[in-house]
Formats: C-alpha cells, sequence, structure tokens
C-alpha cells in the first residue's frame, strides 16, 4: 500500500496538495523568507521569521483591539475584556519571540544590516496599527467612562472584582504593560547586538528606543493610582 492511500483528497479551492496547505496557504507562506542562495549571512533567515510573525501576531491584536472597541460601545464590557486579554498575549508572544535575536552576534548582524536598505521598524505595519487601534480603544473607554458618571477615581476606589468598568480599565493597563515590556526587550536586545551609540536601518538613533520605554497609551490609568494613594 502506498503511503497516499487512505488520505482524503482535497477539497478546498486554491494551490497545495493538501487541505492544511490550502487553507494554510503555507505554499506561499515559506517562499516569503529568503532561500539560503539568497542570503548575505544565515541568520537572514531567523531575522525574517521573528519580525514576520510579529506582524503577524500585531495584526491580530489590533483584530481582538479593533473589536473590543466595539463592544465597549455596545457596553459588552465583559466580551471586551476577553478580546483584549488575547491581544496582550499576543504581544507576550512577540515579546518572546526577540529572545531568538540574542543568538545572533553583533559582527553576525552587521552582515545582516548590510541588506536590510533603509528598512526601519517604524514603517512596521503591525506597530502603526498598534498605536491607531489603541487611540480608538482609548476614546471607547473615555466614552463609557462619562457614560458611568462618575470620576476615574471613584471607579478606582471602587476596585470590586464585580465592577465591569474597573476590569476593562486594568485590561488597558495590561495592554500598555505589554506593550512597555517589549520596548524594554526590544531596546535591550538593539543594544546587545548593535550597541547603543548604533544608528538603526532607517537611520535613527538605538538610543532612541530608549526614549520609547516610558510612554503609554492610557496615561490617564497610571497616574490614578497615585490619586487612590493620596500622593
Amino acid at each position: 500500500m502506498s503511503a497516499s492511500a487512505g488520505k482524503a483528497a482535497p477539497v478546498l479551492d486554491g494551490p497545495g496538495a493538501t487541505d492544511y496547505a490550502r487553507y494554510m496557504r503555507t505554499d506561499e507562506l515559506l517562499t516569503l523568507q529568503k532561500e539560503p542562495a539568497e542570503m548575505a549571512h544565515r541568520d537572514e533567515l531567523l531575522f525574517q521569521t521573528v519580525h514576520q510573525t510579529t506582524e503577524l501576531w500585531l495584526k491580530h491584536a489590533c483584530f481582538e483591539l479593533s473589536t473590543a472597541a466595539g463592544l465597549i460601545a455596545e457596553d459588552d464590557l465583559e466580551a471586551a475584556v476577553l478580546l483584549v486579554r488575547r491581544a496582550c498575549l499576543g504581544v507576550e508572544l512577540c515579546t518572546d519571540a526577540l529572545r531568538m535575536l540574542t543568538h545572533m552576534a553583533p559582527a553576525d548582524f552587521q552582515q545582516v544590516a548590510a541588506v536590510l536598505g533603509n528598512g526601519s521598524g517604524l514603517e512596521s505595519p503591525g506597530w502603526r496599527g498598534v498605536r491607531a487601534v489603541s487611540g480608538r480603544l482609548g476614546k471607547a473607554f473615555d466614552a463609557r467612562l462619562r457614560n458611568d458618571g462618575r470620576p476615574l477615581v471613584a471607579l478606582y476606589r471602587d476596585a470590586r472584582p464585580t465592577n465591569r468598568l474597573y476590569q476593562l480599565a486594568e485590561s488597558l493597563v495590561a495592554w500598555d504593560e505589554a506593550i512597555n515590556v517589549w520596548r524594554v526587550r526590544h531596546y535591550t536586545i538593539a543594544v546587545r547586538i548593535r550597541g547603543a551609540k548604533a544608528f538603526g536601518t532607517g537611520g535613527q538613533p538605538v538610543a532612541m528606543l530608549n526614549s520609547l520605554i516610558h510612554r503609554k497609551f492610557f496615561p490617564e490609568l497610571w497616574e490614578v493610582r497615585d490619586a487612590v494613594a493620596g500622593t
């Protein structure tokens, strides 16, 4: 009996020898990285894999947050919280993926950097999407807080597990924190493989990444803690 005997024939449309290949579009997906003969350094595959998977997870995170913003407007806060938590996990996976770049020696990265052109992480569609959707999410939360009729500090002094709006606020804090942890890891790894005084491929100094670490999408949700503490 042949190895293929007993296997069901694919029923989905599209290219690929199996339904898995057709649904996941693996034939296309696995050609989006350089072939060995095209590489200036073998670590180009590692570099592309980390960044391409990051773009996919950020796309997913933005999808979840966009839906969450709509759910907040519909007062379905429980469902919104669940989607924000999904988005947080996606960014955590992006952060874990950065660990792979620690396996690149500075001298090896210089060979990869030489073929990156003027590309910069500032051009990332995923991170542009994160900034845009976080703004939309913040506006949705602010509108819901106004409808609640209480100041933010009152919400935080009534910090009960059953308080839906408080739980939503804390999910936004978790999102901010996940982004912050990614920024710290990204800066640390950039310094590790490029040096603190280096300039990125887009002409921006690596030190600029350090200035982003303390930025928050929802600063009022962090500042309210001082008000609750009376400081």
